[in-house]
């Protein structure tokens, strides 16, 4: 069963909780400091953040708008995401993405649940929308998590982050260029809780994923390689979307080395 919009809304809060309270407690210098993601640092991470919760409120408020603002960026040719990173004390960035989101959240529940919102691909539904800024929000907060080199403990809300990335197998070949595959893939995870969630049939004729939720979740935002988990793959279709497997739209993503 599909989540409730007021459910989404509730755990987006929480994802953004959650990294407020790790990056809150950092020093200026800390902010500064490098992440995984080549370029970027703790602010850019935030900072990047601020400015695509901006948009999608904006996406949800003023479509016309939106569009414009999109066709901007496509001719600057830039992005524009980390800019603010740059010109900012990591204060007032913080502040600055606390009212970012908070707008985003606030947009989304005013919104018609059954609108079309437009992004940086395909429109999508309300609730796919909030959907991808949970994942989003998650992803960047591991690059953090990352960099500062802590270990972070998986939460049901990741349960919102796997339905995505398997929902976006087909796209995942698209944008790497594979032949598409319309074989059914299997996809069963543990829980942080322990409970198992599960996608397709146990016989699906593309093979199957399984293993912990937590490090499914990883590889999908491509912030670990397949190698360093324990995750079991069987079957030619679940072995070659877990390749190139990427929860988030845009261009393929070049994912991490193996750590061993």
């Amino acid at each position: 069963m599909a989540p409730q919009l007021d459910d989404l809304l509730a755990d987006l809060a929480d994802e953004h909780r959650d990294l407020d309270a790790l990056v809150s407690g950092l020093s200026d210098s800390d902010w500064r400091a490098p992440t995984l993601a080549e370029g970027w640092s703790i602010a850019d991470q935030i900072s990047h953040l601020a400015f695509f919760d901006e948009r999608a409120a904006m996406a949800m408020t003023d479509p016309d708008g939106f569009t414009r603002d999109f066709e901007q960026m496509v001719a600057a040719g830039r992005d524009a995401s980390v800019d603010r990173a740059r010109s900012l004390t990591p204060a007032t960035l913080l502040d600055e993405w606390r009212v970012t989101r908070s707008e985003l959240v606030a947009a989304a529940r005013a919104a018609d649940p059954s609108a079309r919102v437009p992004w940086y691909g395909p429109a999508m539904s309300l609730r796919s929308c909030v959907t991808a800024r949970l994942m989003e929000t998650w992803a960047h907060g591991q690059d953090v998590v990352d960099a500062v080199g802590i270990d972070r403990a998986g939460t049901s809300r990741l349960r919102h982050v796997a339905h995505i990335a398997v929902g976006a197998r087909a796209y995942a070949l698209m944008v790497n260029r594979l032949t598409p595959d319309d074989r059914a893939v299997h996809v069963e995870l543990t829980s942080p809780d322990g409970d198992t969630w599960a996608w397709g049939s146990p016989d699906a004729e593309g093979g199957s994923v399984r293993g912990a939720a937590l490090a499914f979740c990883l590889v999908a935002i491509q912030r670990r390689h397949l190698r360093d988990t324990a995750l079991r793959v069987e079957g030619d279709s679940a072995t070659t979307w877990m390749s190139v497997v990427q929860a988030f739209a845009g261009p393929a993503g070049r994912g991490r080395e193996p750590r061993a």
